[in-house]
């Protein structure tokens, strides 16, 4: 069975299988955990996000939809990049929200992951709320843990990383 579990501390510095990317569409770099993953990933990162962007996402990435890469540098084996829906240009919908955490799920699983490493998607610059992303979030993932139950290519943790004590306290309510 999938523990879940909440820490407060960098995402980039995460010794799982996977850490997923609040990625933008564009899949080229950004601010915040994005930008961060991709300054401690190294170069690779950003070479096979543009091989990305050359071949099977020449478009980007759509909202709520998630992608692997390699990790470059990091601890982590891969990045799996996620675009979250943002409320300052409407994206309000809670399930774009949790097709994030679900798909990214899936293809951490398509890779073989036994462990992933989220962040807070859509609560920092795309303006959504840390209580409403936890709760999001938390059943989004238990939704997934109930729906593979028993399954050889079953995640055995997923822990969201939080970069700051108000969304640690958000999380951990919610698991409470």
């Amino acid at each position: 069975m999938t523990r879940i579990e909440a820490v407060r501390g960098d995402i980039t510095r995460e010794h799982v299988d996977a850490i997923v990317n609040a990625a933008n569409s564009a899949l080229l770099g950004g601010g915040g955990v994005d930008g961060a993953i991709h300054a401690a990933a190294g170069p690779t990162l950003l070479a096979e996000c543009r091989l990305l962007r050359a071949t099977t996402h020449r478009d980007g990435l759509e909202v709520g939809d998630a992608v692997a890469t390699g990790a470059g540098d990091l601890p982590a084996r891969w990045v799996i990049h996620t675009v979250g829906p943002d409320r300052h240009r409407g994206q309000t919908d809670p399930a774009q929200l949790a097709s994030c955490f679900t798909r990214s799920l899936a293809v951490a699983r398509e890779v073989g992951a036994r462990s992933v490493a989220f962040p807070a998607v859509s609560a920092g610059v795309y303006g959504w709320d840390a209580d409403e992303v936890a709760r999001v979030a938390v059943a989004a993932v238990r939704h997934e843990r109930a729906a593979h139950p028993d399954n050889e290519d079953v995640i055995d943790v997923v822990r969201f990383v939080l970069f700051s004590d108000r969304l640690l306290a958000a999380f951990e309510a919610v698991l409470a």
